[in-house]
């Protein structure tokens, strides 16, 4: 695979997206709204995470969670090389109660850097989630995926309560709630009580993120849904706030290395 290359091939089961990278691009912050296992196999990088500035080189298993805001910064020449695998909430939550046999209610991954051997395990889930199998021939991506989420068990933990003020949380959901609507910074103030300064202020403090670039994210996981629905992309900006597919594009490749089109075809659309 070429250096700048970033590639989306097809998994066997809903809900699961996998993607081969090898690029020196950095990534500005984001987030998923899917839990992320991945591995690097050449190359280091360093990223924000929710345990703070980590550093994962060949070998490492990372691990992001949903809503956990995080950046990718290559470390030295000739960038990185990773392959990375994208759950459902309801995927990962399932396999985990099904391993502990209880609910085990909220948690997330503990450790955004595994440097556990669990690199065998990440690739037999990868090549068996990306199998050329027979349509409905699932049995070996099950299989794998819960032994690798076995061995990651003792990274799980659950999340710490959220921080943000009520009215902070309140302007948080307002945007949750609709993202694809037109948002004003006086408005999302107002219902914080606050003036737009220090709810500005307040709202990247509680969330990592501004207003604005929170909402470009919940509008891009509005889309990805979309598209992995089979919605085509023209469509899917007008659904999901965006200005044009063009913005779309510009926006979904900054973030996930493919185009839109890319995704849908990769998603089952």
């Amino acid at each position: 695979m070429a250096q700048g290359q970033f590639l989306m091939p097809k998994t066997v089961l809903p809900g699961v997206a996998a993607v081969v990278a090898d690029s020196d691009r950095a990534f500005p912050r984001h987030m998923h709204d899917q839990f992320g296992i991945g591995l690097i196999h050449r190359g280091a990088q360093k990223s924000l995470s929710g345990r703070g500035m980590v550093e994962a080189g060949a070998g490492h298993v990372i691990t992001v969670n949903p809503g956990e805001v995080h950046d990718g910064i290559p470390l030295g020449e000739g960038g990185r090389a990773w392959r990375m695998l994208y759950l459902d909430i309801d995927i990962v939550r399932d396999a985990i109660a099904d391993i502990g046999e209880e609910d085990c209610g909220a948690f997330e991954f503990a450790y955004p850097v595994d440097t556990r051997p669990l690199a065998a395990r990440f690739n037999a889930v990868f090549s068996a989630m990306t199998a050329r199998e027979r349509p409905g021939e699932t049995l070996h991506g099950d299989e794998t995926l819960l032994m690798l989420l076995a061995g990651a068990m003792e990274t799980a933990a659950k999340p710490p309560a959220m921080a943000a003020p009520d009215n902070i949380r309140r302007a948080k959901s307002s945007i949750d709630d609709d993202p694809a609507r037109p948002f004003r910074l006086a408005g999302l103030a107002r219902e914080a009580g606050m003036s737009q300064f220090r709810f500005l202020r307040a709202f990247a403090r509680a969330t990592g993120m501004t207003p604005h670039s929170y909402l470009l994210q919940r509008r891009i996981h509005l889309a990805r849904h979309a598209l992995a629905g089979g919605t085509p992309p023209a469509e899917v900006a007008f659904i999901a706030g965006f200005a044009d597919q063009s913005h779309l594009n510009r926006f979904f490749v900054r973030q996930f290395g493919v185009t839109p089109a890319a995704y849908r075809a990769a998603t089952g659309g």
